[in-house]
């Protein structure tokens, strides 16, 4: 069984779609629709930072982007000194806790091939994982809690930050200290777009929600030679092709179904030409978990299985693994804020449970391991695919834009049921 959001009838997208006719009672009831009202805005900066994507840690005109966005708001602004994050404070009329909403910033190396009118000006540079809409959003919805602040019983946080595309700039920003510069956080709420779930709608789970992912760099070492006479070498594609099938039985055989795990063999390199038998051979391999104790049963295995297979061979193995990203694990409670914030504010129609996490990973792992919360997604298909629009990460990905008037109205709409001062 897939996500829900796969399954559940495009007949209705229309009602779906932006939460059309739906307002929670507690709700503030003009929410979306100030949101609509900044639609403008939000837009405008999204197709600016979409024209000029910046790849890393370092990404200095995004950056100006964000700042001259807030200016004129009454907000307290730090700018990371280790990378191009910026954090700003609102503070409500009342004291209370403070709750961070987040919104990454970096694009991809790679090219655009949409054919939108603000397509990428950068050559081999694209946002085709929705962090251009992320840091739009965010500036939008500091502009729609700013004219709230006397409805929030705290603070909200806003943290634009880059390098989430392998960086780790989440946990660059955490540890620099900049996320707590103007106070303790006690919560973060995150949100990302996906183009493949209709327009408008939330979808979130509690436990697992994404996975972690670690790189393993293998090499074969042998003996190079004459393709005429390989006894008198030690050829090491053999055994490189030995192990690509061998993490496939290793990945079915070793673990449990219900305890998922992906290896991906993406890169395999040998040789320079088709006579010569070259002396080393190279595999680069994704793995993916969803839990700390899979993660490491996992590199191990994998590690030691490169080893003992080339030692099989007669060959060197050496397996460099490369830790990436932990998985992403919500919690309970930041999981049914999500819930009832979206319900309240579109409608049951508008949240969708997903039945299961994906296998892809984020940054946002750091901060929810350190701070209650949740890591959610907003459904950005553009009108007519019907699930079948360009994943995150394609050369053809596009979003729905007006969909991101739902997404400035729920970054807004759990600052204000977090900081509410009910309860």
């Amino acid at each position: 069984m897939g996500w829900r959001v796969h399954y559940y009838s495009y007949q209705n997208r229309n009602d779906l779609r932006l939460g059309a006719g739906f307002q929670g009672a507690a709700m503030d009831s003009h929410l979306l629709n100030d949101a609509r009202g900044l639609q403008a805005r939000t837009v405008a900066m999204r197709r600016e930072i979409h024209r000029h994507p910046e790849l890393g840690l370092d990404l200095p005109r995004t950056r100006e982007t964000v700042l001259d966005a807030l200016s004129g708001l009454d907000l307290e602004v730090s700018c990371s000194e280790a990378t191009s994050g910026v954090v700003a404070t609102l503070r409500g009329s009342r004291p209370g806790p403070t709750v961070l909403l987040r919104g990454d910033m970096d694009a991809l190396p790679m090219p655009e091939d949409t054919d939108l009118p603000f397509a990428s000006e950068e050559s081999g540079r694209m946002h085709a994982c929705g962090h251009d809409a992320h840091t739009a959003m965010l500036a939008s919805a500091a502009h729609l809690l700013s004219t709230r602040a006397d409805a929030l019983a705290g603070n909200v946080r806003f943290m634009f930050q880059p390098g989430e595309e392998g960086y780790g700039g989440a946990k660059i920003m955490l540890e620099e200290g900049v996320l707590e510069a103007h106070g303790a956080v006690e919560s973060v709420f995150g949100l990302h777009v996906e183009p493949r779930f209709p327009a408008g709608v939330i979808c979130c789970r509690p436990g697992a929600v994404l996975a972690s992912v670690d790189t393993v760099c293998a090499r074969i070492v042998g003996r190079g030679g004459h393709g005429s006479m390989p006894h008198d070498a030690a050829d090491p594609v053999p055994a490189a092709c030995e192990i690509v099938q061998a993490i496939q039985s290793f990945v079915t055989r070793r673990f449990s179904v219900f305890g998922p795990v992906v290896a991906t063999v993406g890169r395999i390199q040998a040789g320079t030409t088709s006579n010569v038998i070259p002396e080393s051979a190279e595999l680069d391999i994704t793995l993916r978990s969803l839990s700390e104790e899979t993660r490491e049963r996992l590199s191990a295995g994998i590690c030691q299985l490169v080893e003992q297979i080339a030692a099989a061979h007669g060959l060197r193995g050496e397996a460099d693994l490369r830790r990436g990203y932990p998985p992403t694990i919500n919690h309970a409670a930041g999981v049914a804020l999500v819930a009832a914030t979206a319900r309240e504010l579109l409608g049951d129609p508008g949240y969708l449970e997903m039945s299961e996490p994906l296998m892809a990973a984020e940054d946002f792992s750091y901060l929810l391991q350190r701070y209650n919360g949740a890591f959610a997604f907003l459904g950005v298909a553009p009108p007519g695919t019907e699930g079948g629009a360009a994943p995150c990460h394609s050369n053809r990905m596009q979003i729905d834009e007006d969909a991101m008037a739902v997404g400035v109205a729920m970054h807004s709409a759990i600052a204000l049921s977090a900081l509410r001062g009910d309860s």
